[in-house]
């Protein structure tokens, strides 16, 4: 069996798609990785790393594409990005190569795609950004509001919005620092945003105070994969704290994480078991609600957030979820971690492939 790991750069998730390959000895499985720009398109043959389990390495191969494919590739609004995204769309055409998952629309497709749901309370009301009098109409109504990027990751270019009396504040995360800019009108503030939401998808949400007594933002990761029998379960799950008046809780952004009992366990017996409760809910429901609407998926980030009266919000979703949170509160879990996507490709092997096609056309190429 051929086990194919795409990503966009030579070295990313380098130590995690090692680890998989090492594992993958046990079950049989020869594993590859490449970029999708190494596959010729005429010889559809690639130009990648093949793992030799014999001297513990990668080592440059040419190859066929392999049957089984596990899609790791983040996209941004690059040039690079924008030649792999039709590439990674037209493997997933092909009846002889099946994804492990094929991944999920952006936010707003998401957010519409749930609102009819059983899961509609949990999701904060959202609206495209897509001119300034709409963001300068929910400004004077709500006074704070947050700009999401709708294909972003990892927390980049979200944006907290504030008006004053007169003025209007502006914060947003970088290289995890807080950058925050006061606009001392509507002229200026203009000036900012048009480039913003002309360069970009935005998408506008009420500012929820998601934050603990010491003003740290939170919130709560949730990681849910398939198991070897296709089921899905939740892997763990655990609490990233952002910096003190932040608006981001993002490892990547310079959070820190702590084990979800360990934190539950400070709250009233009450509060934990309301928050434990409604989780628990949400991870019953969300999976199968998401794979009606869309095509199978192998993992799922949930961030889920909680407010400072008590609602519980779902704040984002990921099909293709990190790992660094567990990793830091329950690493007895990496070995786990590792052989999950080798156990689910195998019983993918099995599963009847017209099945997991059927919906090609409902997705999107991330």
């Amino acid at each position: 069996m051929t086990f194919g790991m795409m990503t966009l750069t030579p070295d990313s998730e380098d130590a995690y798609l090692t680890d998989i390959a090492q594992s993958a000895k046990a079950f049989e499985i020869d594993c590859f990785r490449f970029i999708p720009t190494q596959i010729n398109p005429y010889s559809q043959q690639v130009h990648g790393k093949k793992f030799n389990a014999l001297t513990n390495q990668w080592v440059e191969d040419e190859f066929p594409i392999p049957a089984i494919l596990y899609d790791r590739c983040f996209y941004g609004d690059d040039e690079h990005s924008k030649q792999c995204l039709p590439i990674v769309s037209w493997l997933k055409s092909r009846n002889d190569i099946t994804f492990l998952g094929y991944g999920l629309p952006n936010k707003l497709e998401l957010y519409y795609a749930l609102r009819e749901s059983i899961l509609s309370p949990y999701l904060p009301p959202t609206l495209p950004a897509s001119d300034t009098d709409i963001i300068l109409k929910e400004l004077e109504e709500t006074k704070k509001i947050i700009l999401k990027p709708i294909n972003g990751a990892r927390g980049n270019g979200i944006y907290y919005l504030k008006k004053n009396n007169h003025t209007f504040h502006v914060k947003t995360e970088k290289q995890k620092q807080i950058i925050s800019r006061i606009f001392p009108n509507k002229v200026k503030l203009l000036s900012w945003l048009k480039p913003l939401i002309t360069t970009r998808k935005y998408l506008l949400q009420p500012y929820l105070e998601l934050y603990n007594h010491d003003l740290r933002p939170f919130d709560i990761r949730l990681l849910l994969q398939k198991d070897e029998q296709g089921n899905w379960v939740e892997r763990g799950r655990g609490i990233r704290f952002g910096n003190t008046g932040g608006i981001l809780s993002n490892l990547s952004a310079g959070g820190t994480a702590t084990a979800f009992h360990k934190w539950a366990a400070s709250l009233s017996p009450a509060a934990a078991e309301h928050i434990r409760s409604e989780i628990d809910f949400i991870v019953s429901k969300l999976p199968a609600l998401l794979e009606n609407k869309f095509l199978p998926l192998f993992e799922l980030g949930v961030d889920i957030g909680i407010h400072k009266n008590g609602s519980i919000w779902i704040l984002d979703l990921n099909s293709k979820p990190g790992r660094k949170v567990l990793l830091q509160t329950t690493p007895e879990i990496k070995e786990t971690l590792i052989r999950a996507p080798l156990l689910y490709a195998k019983q993918l092997l099995g599963a009847k492939q017209h099945e997991r096609k059927s919906l090609y056309e409902k997705t999107l190429s991330h």
